[in-house]
């Protein structure tokens, strides 16, 4: 059968998968793209997590015929240079999706709460630093949603049902119907200037590279908090910093950075109204075990000579004439989108449009929608 690559380790599931389908798998190889173009020369299929998969390294591959992202992000592989040479790219579209959101909630929670500022106070002694720190409650706030996809709207549910929360989103490319209907679709503008919580659920690529900034952070009201679980690059971090020490906004919890890991003086790693964590959202054991073996299963299938499950991109229709290849992701359904804890991207992933869907820059409008209906049961 085939051989099988998995650069960096994963669940024990998704291995077991590939052997019991009697596969040949190695484990670990230096992750440079030299090393990569080594270790890949006679395999059939590689497994990713982080490492980048440039066109030398796929060239080197003369016998792939699948590269399967393990989480929903894929920009850690040259997509068309795969596509051009016959191979498959695929990814763990909803994998993560409760990961994620369940994450998102606890992330909210400790911005408001200040459970990180004042956590980090006790410890140095101060147990009375909650005389100067109060919390916000969360029952009848605005959450600000920027990206309406699989995690963008479980996010929205959790937080609707579970903390009593008013749901307002930007989700460019969706409609009124597309939106549950406690959710209320706004513009740009509308969803920074009143949300009470922002979080950023979208995926990275050159439109939304960089595209929170600081006309964002001056919108925004100064008693309110910024969640970043998406993608670190989506946010000008130096914007950021900069609305953080001139009070622009009360906090932040950021789980992604511009640079991964953060340089040690990175200030957003000492500001005592920051709560920060190592790309973790989807770290959890249910999570990690379904990327594996949902990667896996991708394998399985293009091995044996079937179509992938969830292509990002179409390499059967490269040779086929007056056939154009769909831009990377549009083949997707509507995925998700935070990788493994750790990883990251140098064009977003996360998910919340359609793979590959864009999201308005900045200053462009989505219409707006009646206000939510009462509550009613998910």
């Amino acid at each position: 059968m085939g051989k099988i690559l998995i650069p960096q380790e994963i669940a024990g599931e998704g291995v077991q998968m590939l052997k019991d389908a009697g596969h040949r798998v190695v484990i670990g190889c230096g992750l440079s793209e030299e090393e990569l173009s080594q270790a890949v020369r006679d395999c059939d299929a590689v497994l990713l997590r982080t490492a980048q998969v440039s066109k030398k390294v796929l060239e080197a591959g003369a016998q792939l015929k699948i590269v399967a992202r393990h989480g929903a992000g894929y920009n850690n592989v040259d997509i068309q240079a795969a596509a051009e040479l016959g191979i498959w790219v695929t990814n763990t579209p909803d994998a993560t999706t409760n990961a994620v959101a369940e994450f998102t909630l606890g992330a909210i929670l400790s911005a408001g709460k200040r459970i990180g500022e004042l956590g980090q106070a006790m410890k140095a002694g101060d147990f009375y630093a909650k005389n100067r720190c109060k919390g916000m409650e969360m029952a009848g706030k605005t959450l600000g949603i920027i990206g309406l996809g699989r995690i963008g709207r479980e996010v929205a549910k959790k937080a609707y049902y579970g903390l009593d929360m008013q749901v307002m989103a930007f989700a460019h490319g969706r409609s009124r119907q597309d939106a549950p209907e406690y959710v209320t679709l706004a513009d740009w503008e509308t969803v920074f200037s009143q949300a009470d919580v922002i979080t950023l659920h979208v995926p990275l690529n050159e439109s939304t590279r960089g595209f929170v900034g600081q006309r964002e952070f001056a919108m925004m009201k100064k008693g309110a908090y910024f969640v970043n679980c998406a993608r670190g690059e989506v946010v000008q971090e130096e914007a950021l910093i900069q609305a953080l020490q001139e009070g622009e906004i009360a906090g932040a919890f950021c789980d992604v950075f511009a640079q991964e890991p953060p340089a040690g003086d990175n200030p957003l790693l000492s500001m005592r109204q920051v709560t920060v964590t190592p790309h973790m959202a989807s770290n959890t054991e249910e999570c990690m075990k379904t990327m594996a073996c949902q990667a896996a299963s991708q394998i399985i299938r293009v091995l044996a000579g079937e179509r992938p499950d969830w292509p990002v991109n179409a390499p059967e229709m490269m040779n086929v004439p007056g056939e154009t290849m769909n831009a990377p992701g549009e083949m997707n359904v509507p995925g998700e989108t935070m990788n493994a804890p750790g990883e990251t991207m140098n064009a977003p992933g996360e998910t919340v449009n359609m793979p590959g869907e864009t999201v308005n820059m900045p200053g462009e409008t989505a219409n707006r929608a009646g206000e939510p209906e009462g509550r009613k049961n998910p």
